[in-house]
């Protein structure tokens, strides 16, 4: 599983970023999650707000920091 957390490094992606690695680690999910700053790779998934995540391709939340319940129910 490939996870990516979008977004130029505010504290609102660096918190979706640890809520993200924290339910990974919980969920014990083979997961490789990448933090991606580039506002190009980050505008060719379609997104304009940030935070996002996107998992596998699929983008699972964009403009907010995600509950840790939504993101284990994402990876499981």
């Amino acid at each position: 599983m490939e996870i990516k957390i979008l977004g130029p490094g505010c504290p609102k992606c660096a918190k979706t970023e640890e809520i993200v690695k924290e339910a990974v680690s919980e969920s014990g999910a083979d997961a490789a999650v990448e933090k991606v700053t580039d506002t190009m790779e980050i505008a060719s998934y379609g997104i304009f707000g940030t935070p996002a995540v996107v998992i596998d391709g699929e983008v699972k939340s964009v403009g907010k920091v995600p509950k840790k319940e939504d993101v284990l129910a994402w990876i499981k």
